[in-house]
């Protein structure tokens, strides 16, 4: 008889028959995670994390949607936190996008008919603004947290773009350098807890991922006019990791009647990990907005 194979484990060696979790479509084990409301869900918030980071990093975002009666839900992308993979490595963007679809089908499936929400940070913006671009009916409105829509002009200016996708044929595998903790957030509690977190990958970023990373930004200029759901965007105008312009593009250019975009003058790139006054005010707008959003689901249902 042949041995058994041993359990499929996490990246920290933690068996996943233990852990929630998904097979993607490459026969991947993703790290899933759940915030159950107390009462019945009124609708689903799926949350698309940024990169180099993981999702238990949304726990306070997601406990006040669970008060407001949403079931939120999220995994590990692919080479993230406790998903399996290369770290920060994929070999398209879009598998990103087609995790996100297979996780919000699934949910769907348990929860027939209820509104479903995007809401995604950095990285997970860009993932959000093509899942939503993809599936242009399916979800009731899109929040995004300092999105990834433009490259920012220190990083990607035409040279440096240049010697990437020669870089990118020649060394993949190079690192560009690690993103810097201290432009995350002013918040040095958030600081020493983004540095001390061990599911963060803390690496350099490798050339093939930013070019992977510039391919996402090609595909959302495209598929911005698409986009007709209810958007809300909160930006930090010194952010140095991901530019406001891409904010305020999205605002120029999405097809949406129902567009809001709340600008923070002196909050850097994580505002729901920045200074208490702004990310009170973060989660205000966001609970105010998502709930409104929520309530006009349900009338167009019931009508």
């Amino acid at each position: 008889m042949p041995e058994e194979s041993s359990p499929r484990r996490t990246p920290q060696n933690i068996p996943y028959r233990d852990l929630p979790h998904l097979v993607n479509a490459d026969g991947q084990y993703l790290f899933c995670r759940y915030w159950k409301p107390a009462t019945m869900p009124r609708g689903l918030v799926f949350v698309a994390h940024g990169a180099g980071e993981h999702c238990c990093r949304y726990d306070d975002l997601a406990q006040m949607l669970t008060g407001n009666s949403f079931f939120v839900f999220a995994h590990d992308h692919v080479g993230h936190g406790q998903s399996e993979g290369d770290r920060m490595v994929v070999s398209d963007f879009h598998v990103f996008v087609r995790d996100a679809l297979q996780h919000i089908d699934l949910m769907r499936k348990d929860h027939p008919g209820l509104p479903v929400f995007l809401l995604g940070h950095s990285m997970g913006g860009a993932i959000s603004i093509l899942t939503a671009c993809e599936r242009p009916n399916d979800f009731s409105g899109m929040v995004l947290i300092s999105p990834l829509v433009v490259a920012s002009p220190d990083v990607a200016t035409p040279i440096k773009v240049f010697a990437a996708k020669v870089l990118n044929l020649l060394l993949p595998n190079l690192s560009l350098g690690s993103i810097d903790p201290n432009v995350v957030s002013r918040n040095k509690k958030e600081v020493e807890s983004y540095t001390s977190d061990p599911l963060v990958h803390h690496g350099g970023m490798k050339v093939s991922f930013v070019i992977q990373l510039l391919n996402a930004i090609a595909k959302i200029e495209r598929c911005l006019p698409k986009l007709t759901l209810p958007i809300l965007v909160l930006h930090g105008i010194p952010d140095k990791l991901c530019d406001i312009k891409g904010s305020y593009l999205l605002m120029d250019t999405a097809s949406s009647q129902d567009k809001t975009l709340k600008v923070y003058d002196e909050a850097y790139h994580a505002l729901h990990k920045e200074l208490p006054e702004v990310t009170t005010s973060v989660f205000k707008e966001i609970q105010t907005w998502i709930g409104q959003k929520l309530s006009a689901a349900e009338e167009a249902c019931r009508s």
